[in-house]
C-alpha cells in the first residue's frame, strides 16, 4: 500500500465527488494494511444497501483508488485501498475539476455542524499564521502521523478536515 497517492486524472477526482465514496476510501484506508473488505462487508460497516454501494465501489475501482485483493473469498471479491492518503495534484485543482470533491467535503463539514454543534461534539478552529505552504503540508503530515499513532478502535470515528489558503483580501 502506498503512503500517498497523488490524483492527477479528472476521473479520479470525480470518483471522490460523492460522500459515500469518500466513506469507502476512509473505511478501507484506516484499518491495518492487511484488512480487505468485500462489497457486502463494506455495506454492513457503512450501513448502506450492498446493491447501492456496488456502483460506488466500481467507480473507485475504475479510477484506481482501490484495488481487488488477491485473496479469494469465493464469489465475493475483497477490495483494499491503494494508499493511506490521497492528495490532489495542484495542476488538477487549478483546472476547476476539483469542484465535486470540494462539494463533497464541504457537505460533510456542514452535516457534521448541523448534527453535532448543539451537543458540543463539533470542534473547529481558525488561525492566521505566516508559514510557507510546504511548512503547512509538513504540519498536516505530522498531525496525521500523530493521529494514526493514537488511534484506538474503542473510540468512535471522527472526521477531521483541514483547509489551508492565503488570507482573502480585505475589501475596504
Amino acid at each position: 500500500m502506498l503512503d500517498v497517492l497523488t490524483i492527477s486524472r479528472p476521473d479520479q477526482l470525480k470518483a471522490l465527488g460523492h460522500p459515500l465514496r469518500l466513506r469507502v476510501l476512509e473505511t478501507l484506508g484506516t484499518d491495518d494494511d492487511e484488512e480487505e473488505l468485500t462489497n457486502r462487508e463494506l455495506a454492513q460497516r457503512l450501513g448502506v444497501d450492498p446493491g447501492h454501494l456496488h456502483f460506488h465501489v466500481r467507480m473507485l475501482l475504475n479510477a484506481g483508488l482501490i484495488e481487488l485483493a488477491e485473496r479469494d473469498r469465493g464469489r465475493e471479491k475483497p477490495y483494499r485501498a491503494v494508499a493511506r492518503h490521497v492528495r490532489v495534484a495542484p495542476e488538477l485543482i487549478a483546472t476547476g475539476a476539483a469542484n465535486d470533491a470540494r462539494e463533497a467535503m464541504l457537505d460533510q463539514v456542514q452535516r457534521g455542524w448541523s448534527e453535532f454543534a448543539r451537543s458540543g461534539r463539533f470542534r473547529s478552529a481558525q488561525l492566521n499564521v505566516r508559514l510557507k505552504p510546504e511548512d503547512v503540508r509538513e504540519l498536516f503530515r505530522q498531525f496525521v502521523e500523530a493521529a494514526e499513532e493514537r488511534e484506538d478502535e474503542a473510540n468512535e470515528p471522527l472526521l477531521i478536515t483541514f483547509f489551508s489558503h492565503p488570507h482573502p483580501s480585505q475589501a475596504e
